[in-house]
């Protein structure tokens, strides 16, 4: 008799529908994940608004952050074995681009991000090419382990910024990926400060231990020069999305101080390029993650070093992802899980 299970799809239209499907073998070089939580997060609500239309291929089976177990390993696969806890770094390189032979496979000039240019893990056995799979301890939550992905982006974002303790860094935007920048920025030893204009993210913000500030209402400028004694922010990470706000970083950022674009800017954005000149400015992109920074991801969620109780606001059965792209998208929650194995398999 053929096993079926539950996957989530994007159908277009804004609109997500669950369907059942037949569950495949993994091929040769894969393993099959029964996969326990998948995450959504602000990339998925670009895809949900029609802005990845044409990029992905509907019915999109969503989901690249994610944990579960191995469930049965494909021919040729060494290293792995029914029982593992895992998760997937969700990036599948050509090696031969331009960038991939400069050693940049992460943001190959083909690249393949796994969830959303081909199957993700809302699914609840998924087959992966084992190359992309990262071991997790057995003793690591699967509901915390699930958050590895974004902590993932934090740690690339805050490597790529050159930190150093001591430092002073501001972290404009508060939601769950900036929520976690401020986190890996004070755990490497900086000074740190959210900047948030929705009083509810700043209140979570706050109850993580952060000074926050609301540009909203405070002369964010003014309130970063006297913070750092009128010398400005070392490193200024841009997580809002926002037009506003790449426009008033390059004012919070002191003498050759770095500005770190980590935020989606589907449009072009004005920059104030005379402080960029005038300060001697940097202004870096931060995109995805190397194979270091799901290590070291999995190493900060396994000591305790990200709050995972207070990040994930909601968890949801896959029957109901919908809704958990609503609960997201309405701005109320900070990490939104789908319990991928909650009725999803016959």
């Amino acid at each position: 008799m053929t096993a079926h299970m539950l996957t989530a799809n994007y159908l277009g239209n804004r609109e997500i529908g669950i369907s059942e499907t037949d569950v495949q073998p993994p091929a040769p070089g894969q393993v099959q994940i029964e996969v326990a939580y998948t995450g959504i997060c602000g990339t998925d609500l670009h895809i949900l608004h029609g802005s990845m239309d044409t990029r992905v291929s509907m019915p999109a089976i969503l989901g690249h952050e994610m944990s579960g177990i191995i469930a049965a390993v494909g021919e040729g696969v060494e290293g792995w074995q029914t029982g593992d806890h895992v998760t997937v770094m969700p990036l599948e390189w050509d090696g031969t681009c331009a960038a991939c032979r400069a050693g940049h496979q992460h943001i190959c000039q083909n690249l393949n991000f796994i969830g959303i240019d081909s199957p993700g893990a809302l699914q609840r056995l998924w087959n992966v090419a084992a190359a992309h799979v990262v071991a997790l301890p057995k003793e690591l939550r699967l509901d915390h382990a699930a958050l590895v992905e974004p902590v993932a982006v934090a740690v690339h974002d805050v490597r790529r910024a050159e930190l150093a303790p001591g430092d002073s860094a501001v972290v404009i935007g508060g939601g769950p990926i900036g929520a976690l920048i401020a986190t890996v920025a004070r755990n490497e030893g900086a000074r740190v400060v959210v900047a948030e204009i929705d009083p509810s993210r700043r209140q979570a913000i706050a109850d993580l231990g952060f000074e926050v500030l609301d540009p909203g209402t405070q002369d964010q400028t003014a309130w970063v020069n006297e913070w750092t004694g009128g010398a400005g922010a070392d490193v200024v990470f841009e997580v809002s999305g926002a037009a506003a706000a790449i426009l008033g970083a390059t004012g919070l950022a002191k003498v050759r101080g770095t500005i770190v674009v980590v935020a989606i800017h589907p449009q072009p954005r004005p920059v104030n390029l005379q402080q960029v000149f005038w300060r001697e400015l940097r202004i870096l992109g931060a995109r995805v993650y190397q194979r270091i920074d799901f290590e070291r991801a999995v190493e900060l969620l396994s000591t305790g070093v990200i709050p995972a109780d207070q990040l994930v606001t909601g968890i949801e059965p896959i029957t109901e992802t919908a809704q958990a792209f609503a609960t997201l998208e309405s701005g109320q929650a900070m990490k939104v899980l789908i319990d991928v194995g909650s009725g999803a398999t016959s």
